[in-house]
C-alpha cells in the first residue's frame, strides 16, 4: 500500500527542518510548487474565500467551498497538502465532518484554531478567542474523527494578542496535551517570542510567514535558529500573481495591446511543459489513430 498523505506529510517534517510550505490557491500552482522542489503545499482559508469566491477572510466560506479545491489539487500533486479548517463549520460533529472529509478529498493535514465562529484574520485587531477548554474540545473531536493516523492534526492559537506569551505557551500545552500534532502560532512580533514557544512545547511549531502582517518576514536559517520546525508562505504566491494581473488589465486597457507584457508572461511552451500537455496530445493521436484504422 502507498504511503498517505499524512504519511508523507510527516516524512517531509521529518525530511527537511524548516518544512517549508508555500499557499497554492489552485491546482495549477500546485504544479508549479512541486516543480520547484517544495515537499509540502498549503491552501489557505483567506486564499479559498478571496481567489475563489472574491470575498475577504471572515468565515463566510464552508466545508464544501474548500474541500472543492482540495479535490482539485490532490488530483494533481502528490505533495502532501495542508488545509486551513478556520475554527472547525461548527461543533464537534462538524469539526469531525470536516477532519474525515479532507482525508476522503486527499488532504494531509489541517490546522484549526481558537478564534471564535465569527473569525478575523490572524493579523488584524479585534479577535476574540474562545476559552481553552473549547479549543481543546475542538482538538478532541479533529483527533478521534481521524481514519488515518497518519492525518496531522495542527493547533493554532491566534491568544497572544489577547492574553500575552505566557497564557498562549499555556494553551498549547493544553492542546498538544490533547492530541494536537503542531502547533501554529500566529501573529508573532518578535523572533524570540518563536523560541518561547519552541523552547516550551514538545511538539513542533509552525511560524506564519504572510506578508504585510504583524511577523517580521525571517529567513529559514533565522527560523531554524529559533527552532521552528515548520514555515508557511500562505499568500505569497497569490499576492504576485494578483498584482501582475492588475498590471496587465491596465496596461491592455490603457495601450490597446499586451505587447508591452510580453516578457512577464509564462510563455505557451512553458505552460505545455507544466501540463505535460504534449503526452495528452499524444495520447488523442493514438485515440484517433486507432479509430480511423480500417
Amino acid at each position: 500500500m502507498s504511503e498517505t498523505p499524512g504519511a508523507r506529510f510527516r516524512k517531509a517534517m521529518a525530511d527537511e527542518k524548516p518544512l517549508q510550505i508555500p499557499g497554492t490557491i489552485n491546482a495549477y500552482c500546485a504544479l508549479l510548487a512541486q516543480r520547484a522542489g517544495f515537499r509540502a503545499i498549503y491552501l489557505s482559508g483567506a486564499g479559498v474565500a478571496n481567489a475563489s469566491f472574491g470575498m475577504p477572510d471572515l468565515g463566510m466560506t464552508s466545508l464544501a467551498d474548500v474541500i472543492v479545491d482540495v479535490e482539485r489539487i490532490a488530483a494533481v500533486s502528490e505533495l502532501p497538502l495542508l488545509v486551513d479548517a478556520d475554527t472547525g463549520w461548527g461543533h464537534a460533529l462538524c469539526i469531525a465532518r470536516a477532519v474525515k472529509s479532507f482525508i476522503k478529498s486527499g488532504g494531509a493535514a489541517l490546522h484549526i484554531e481558537d478564534q471564535q465562529a465569527a473569525k478575523r484574520c490572524g493579523h488584524r485587531p479585534n479577535k476574540a478567542i474562545v476559552s481553552a477548554g473549547e479549543m481543546v474540545d475542538r482538538i478532541h473531536a479533529a483527533v478521534d474523527a481521524r481514519t488515518d493516523e497518519s492525518f496531522v492534526i495542527m493547533a493554532r492559537t491566534d491568544a497572544l494578542a489577547n492574553e500575552g506569551l505566557e497564557r498562549s505557551i499555556e494553551r498549547c500545552q493544553q492542546y498538544i496535551e490533547a492530541g494536537a500534532d503542531v502547533i501554529f502560532a500566529e501573529a508573532i512580533t518578535d523572533p524570540n517570542e518563536y523560541r518561547q514557544f519552541t523552547g516550551s512545547l514538545d511538539a513542533p511549531v509552525l511560524a506564519n510567514m504572510t506578508e504585510f502582517g504583524m511577523s517580521p518576514l525571517l529567513t529559514v536559517d533565522q527560523l531554524r535558529d529559533v527552532g521552528v520546525d515548520l514555515v508557511l508562505y500562505p499568500l505569497t504566491a497569490f499576492r504576485v500573481m494578483s498584482e501582475a494581473a492588475n498590471s496587465v488589465y491596465r496596461t491592455v486597457r490603457t495601450k490597446g495591446t499586451q505587447q508591452e507584457a510580453l516578457g512577464l508572461m509564462q510563455t505557451r511552451e512553458e505552460l505545455y511543459r507544466v501540463l505535460d500537455y504534449h503526452a495528452y496530445e499524444q495520447q488523442i493521436d493514438k485515440v484517433l489513430k486507432k479509430a480511423n484504422t480500417p
